[in-house]
């Protein structure tokens, strides 16, 4: 697959893939078929598979960190469980 990035605008940028024939027919078909365009739809795939950017990421933990009542190395033990979790489910 080939991935280039183009700036666009400060905020916005631009980005050229290239797929198969049929891969792009059956993206542009659920474009049409879920009025939405190729954008939306890469875009909620990225965020169903959790892609963030560092700055979300950042935001997320620190809105987590003021919610919880864990100490540091309780929320560590925590996180290093559901890695290991993660893990062994892909193993």
């Amino acid at each position: 697959m080939l991935v280039s990035k183009h700036q666009c605008e400060a905020y916005v940028s631009r980005l050229t893939i290239t797929l198969s024939e049929a891969r792009y027919r059956a993206l542009k078909e659920a474009s049409v078929q879920r009025d939405k365009t190729i954008g939306q739809l890469i875009d909620e795939s990225l965020d169903f598979y959790g892609i963030k950017s560092r700055e979300d990421a950042r935001d997320l933990v620190r809105r987590a960190r003021a919610h919880s009542k864990l100490k540091p190395d309780q929320a560590m033990a925590v996180a290093q469980d559901e890695v290991r979790a993660v893990r062994r489910k892909k193993s």
